[in-house]
């Protein structure tokens, strides 16, 4: 690859990593506002989490399987300045491991392996009214294969929301994610929602909203003060840079896919609890293109079944 080629590349993806962190603050502040729960002026949250998914044997159409886990880590802090005003932090860090056997449409060549996802975002929200809330999150993350610096692999960009609570039991909202992410612009609305439809039912949304894809929807059914059941969806769409020594050198990987998920949860204490998942990725497609944009190779593949766990912790 000529100079003049590696640094269009470069260049590009330092764009696209804008639009990425751009998500993710969206995602975050969203989470807050939506499901978050009023603070004491003054007062300071702290929450931790760690998970895990296993993605077992799944198989492409045009020849070949694949599996892969991940592992992922968040520290989430957010602080109320007074009664209209509270900032946020967050940093995280997640690993996903690939395991390919026979890709037909990849030349019979694992088209990665390991990524690296290390992130920060920060939070800010402000609550002109009673009710009503505005929040602005920007954030970066640099997705990479191993061996990928950060200049080529920054994602960045941020979210916009605006939620009003109706009533005790009905917050909405609606959201916009703008981000840059590896060669491409993102530019999405979504609904935000806490609806307490009767005492043991909320709709909500599961996931914040991110550089990967809008919150989703997931209906909750509690049972007790210590468990949870629950069936959701939402859709993500995540980019990463690839290394400098496969067939596509420096060039961008993607998964696409829609969770659809059911889980149970247990309450260990007030600030503890434990998840479970089992995952049916739906309509899953994986592709590679190459660093000048030029050439483009993907493959769909059959609904790939994980379990997941995620332990959470507040402080």
């Amino acid at each position: 690859m000529g100079y003049d080629q590696s640094q269009r590349a470069k260049n590009r993806a330092n764009e696209l990593g804008t639009t990425r962190l751009l998500l993710t603050a969206v995602m975050l502040c969203v989470a807050w506002s939506v499901n978050g729960q009023p603070m004491v002026t003054g007062s300071t949250e702290t929450r931790f989490s760690v998970s895990n998914v296993n993605q077992f044997k799944t198989d492409l159409n045009q020849g070949g399987d694949f599996d892969w886990y991940s592992f992922d880590a968040g520290l989430r802090v957010r602080h109320q300045i007074n009664a209209a005003f509270n900032v946020g932090a967050t940093i995280g860090y997640g690993y996903e491991r690939w395991s390919w056997q026979n890709p037909a449409a990849f030349g019979g060549q694992a088209p990665w392996g390991n990524i690296s996802t290390p992130s920060i975002g920060l939070s800010l929200e402000y609550a002109p009214k009673p009710g009503l809330r505005l929040g602005f999150s920007p954030s970066v993350e640099w997705a990479a294969e191993d061996g990928v610096g950060t200049a080529s692999s920054a994602i960045y960009g941020a979210v916009f929301s605006a939620t009003n609570t109706f009533s005790k039991t009905l917050t909405l909202g609606l959201g916009l994610g703008v981000f840059r992410e590896l060669g491409e612009n993102k530019l999405f609305p979504f609904l935000a929602i806490n609806w307490q439809i009767a005492d043991q039912w909320t709709l909500k949304n599961p996931l914040p909203a991110g550089p990967a894809g809008g919150a989703g929807l997931e209906l909750a059914y509690q049972v007790n003060p210590q468990w949870t059941i629950s069936a959701g969806g939402a859709y993500r769409n995540y980019r990463f840079r690839l290394n400098d020594s496969g067939r596509y050198a420096g060039g961008v990987g993607q998964n696409r896919l829609i969770p659809v998920f059911a889980r149970v949860s247990y309450a260990l204490t007030l600030a503890t609890s434990i998840d479970f998942y089992a995952i049916a990725a739906l309509g899953g497609n994986v592709q590679i293109e190459s660093a000048d944009g030029t050439q483009t190779l993907n493959n769909s593949y059959d609904t790939g079944l994980s379990l997941a766990v995620n332990l959470s912790h507040r402080f």
